[in-house]
């Protein structure tokens, strides 16, 4: 327990230090957990949710004995017990899921586990525990500055430290750390809030080193990009180069211009397949634009056609390096530019115009379920995303686009995307060339094949398309699921999260078993609050990746830029409050503005434009939020309390982040603007029983 008599520069330094511990322990284990554990990688969420759960536990406990000493050791079980699943295979395949994870760097003898449930669910309980003696420390420290100061004052430190933990991981990131410099970075500050008996600490220091070793020994990766642990499987006498990510299979760089040779009957056929379209096309293809270049191949094949200039863009930059090691050197050609960033943001923002646009396969070989909610590839394979390639092509120009997908549905949903984009049915080859098995060729430059066919056979076409399925667009970029809605896998799995979130509460201490029996003590604004931030953070964060591109760099800027809104909102309602009532008029209005605004309004700008209208749409709501949270938090008895009842609503606003399957994304602001409008009835509820019964005893 914080004592209240320590000097407040002293609390500051240690509150902001133990929010950049939070911060930083939550983003090393959002990247290091999916490594792992291979399921985990395509539901990231998993790690925010429990994060929040042992944060809002934490603070729910504190006052109590501290569970500091815990810290270490509950480390230390997570990282074993990560370290072991990922030597198991962890399977799932039914008609609702398609999930094919590819164990490429386990031995053949590897264990194989039916189910991917199980550590999914172990990993979200073990993560939650690693992050309560965390949240009480925090919490603690809230009331000690009530105590001595204001609680909005400590609520500052809180989002400051959060924010310098977000900016240090980022640099980190960016310097491509390994992961014993991220558990390093926040278990070495944890030293701070060492205490107690000397075999205490020893235990702390022996455990701390033992998680560091684990991770050292858990290790397989050569090189941490951005996105991935990467590893790589190398055949020097044939310069062919696999990469792995997480230890799947992601590409595979080999010779493929048509004078190459190989053995491999595989390879050839592959090499083939690349060439395909080519032969199609009739012609060369003069100015090209391979979105998702990754290692290289599509380059190479272009060169061999004799592309006259290719722009090469893929998002992430260890892979495009990686490149420059591809058999063909498709990278060191003066006529190629290579352009580290985000597919979609290039075609939104350039206004080049290409006589072929390559879409290669990005992510789309580990032909995965949407496991977490926005994937890097998402809002490439939207019919939003192909109109705006054909807006970039040339008037005699062409796509080309190749997949991965043994998926009657996926197969339909991309013929049906391409046919809306560009009025007329693809040429489609189905052959499996090795590394994909789908060629898709559409635009004028193969209006040559049945060129007037395909355009008058289109509508009705895209008509039973579009009866059977729902096309993905901008607002629901899910084209790994089969229909709208929660599938029964992920309902189950939310029921569970809820169930266990629920018994901890009720477990975290006996005032809490009591108050959610007899219905009293839930403080149901701030956890509506807690409900309504994530849920408009979410949706922040997909709207400026969308704008900006889904680079690392964005996601780090948006969320840096959200704890500095919430921060400066923080100081503003100590300094000059803003009345309670006037931000949420503030809130609501500007909700329902970032509702009706067509994406267009943000996609459709550039520059200073572009930047002004993300402040208008993202930094407004945020800042007004902050605001009213600021208010209500200022007038808690027990800061602790609130400050934990707002995470395990951020838990609930996780869960219902799920619901944009159904409802899609845009609908996540009025999902936000309904809780924000449920608190505040709360609060008027309370306002007049308030006045009623001050009444009542001014009659008496």
């Amino acid at each position: 327990m914080v004592r209240a008599d320590k000097s407040l520069p002293r609390l500051s330094f240690e509150l902001a230090t133990a929010s950049f511990v939070v911060l930083v322990q939550e983003l090393a284990l959002i990247r290091w957990l999916p490594a792992q554990v291979r399921v985990l990688a395509y539901f990231p969420n998993l790690v925010l949710l429990s994060a929040f759960l042992g944060l809002g536990l934490g603070s729910l406990r504190a006052g109590h004995g501290s569970l500091l000493w815990a810290w270490p050791a509950s480390l230390l079980l997570l990282a074993l017990s990560a370290a072991g699943a990922s030597r198991v295979a962890f399977t799932a395949q039914s008609a609702s899921e398609h999930l094919f994870l590819l164990y490429y760097d386990l031995p053949q003898g590897a264990p194989v586990f039916e189910g991917i449930g199980l550590p999914i669910v172990v990993s979200f309980v073990l993560g939650a525990l690693s992050f309560v003696p965390l949240g009480q420390a925090v919490a603690e420290r809230l009331n000690a500055f009530r105590a001595r100061s204001s609680p909005l004052w400590g609520y500052s430190w809180d989002i400051l430290g959060s924010l310098i933990g977000v900016i240090a991981f980022s640099v980190a990131c960016f310097a491509g750390a390994f992961p014993i410099a991220w558990f390093a970075m926040f278990l070495g500050p944890g030293l701070l809030f060492l205490s107690g008996s000397p075999a205490r600490k020893a235990a702390w220091v022996v455990l701390s080193g033992a998680v560091l070793l684990t991770v050292v020994l858990s290790e397989r990766a050569r090189m941490y990009s951005p996105y991935y642990a990467i590893d790589l499987r190398e055949a020097p006498e044939s310069g062919e180069l696999a990469i792995l990510t997480n230890g799947s299979l992601h590409q595979y760089a080999f010779a493929v211009a048509r004078g190459d040779r190989h053995r491999s009957p595989t390879r050839q056929l592959t090499r083939e397949g690349y060439h395909l379209p080519y032969s199609r096309l009739g012609r060369p293809p003069r100015r090209a634009l391979v979105v998702g270049a990754g290692t290289g191949n599509d380059v190479a094949v272009l060169l061999d056609q004799g592309a006259e200039r290719v722009d090469a863009v893929e998002i992430d930059p260890v892979i495009l390096d990686l490149g420059r090691r591809h058999p063909n050197h498709p990278y060191a050609s003066p006529r190629v530019r290579a352009i580290n960033t985000d597919a979609r943001s290039f075609l939104n923002r350039t206004q080049e115009t290409y006589d072929l646009i390559v879409f290669g396969t990005l992510d789309s070989m580990t032909r995965l379920s949407a496991l977490s909610n926005v994937r890097l590839d998402n809002f490439v394979y939207t019919t939003d995303c192909l109109l705006a390639a054909r807006r970039r092509l040339t008037e005699d120009g062409g796509l080309i686009l190749y997949y991965m997908s043994a998926t009657p549905y996926i197969d339909l949903r991309l013929s049906g995307m391409v046919t809306a984009a560009f009025d007329e049915a693809p040429l489609v080859v189905t052959e499996h060339y090795g590394l994909f098995n789908r060629v898709l060729m559409a635009g004028p430059a193969f209006a040559h094949l049945d060129g007037a066919e395909r355009r008058a056979a289109a509508p009705e076409i895209l008509g039973g398309v579009r009866e059977r399925l729902e096309l993905p667009s901008d607002d629901w970029p899910f084209l790994y699921l089969a229909e709208r809605g929660i599938s029964p896998f992920y309902l189950r799995l939310l029921a569970v999260f809820a169930v266990l979130s629920l018994l901890a509460v009720a477990l975290s201490s006996p005032e809490m078993r009591r108050s959610l029996s007899r219905g009293r003590g839930v403080d149901g604004e701030m956890f509506l609050f807690g409900v309504g931030f994530l849920l408009l953070e979410t949706r922040s964060v997909t709207q400026m990746n969308l704008a900006w591109g889904a680079t690392w760099l964005t996601s780090a800027v948006v969320f840096g830029s959200i704890l500095a809104m919430v921060l400066l909102a923080t100081v503003t309602a100590q300094l000059r409050p803003i009345r309670y009532e006037v931000g949420m008029a503030g809130l609501i209005v500007s909700l329902l503005a970032a509702y009706v605004a067509p994406a267009k309004v943000l996609l459709g700008t550039s520059g200073p434009g572009k930047l002004t209208l993300s402040v208008v749409f993202v930094g407004v709501p945020i800042f007004f939020a902050g605001t009213c949270f600021a208010a209500a938090f200022r007038e808690r008895e027990h800061a602790a309390a609130a400050f934990g009842w707002n995470l395990l609503g951020a838990v609930a606003g996780g869960l219902l982040e799920f619901s944009s399957m159904a409802v899609g994304l845009k609908a996540l602001l009025l999902v936000a603007m309904a809780a924000y409008l449920a608190a505040l009835l709360i609060r008027l509820r309370h306002s007049l029983a308030t006045v009623g019964a001050v009444g009542a005893s001014a009659a008496r």
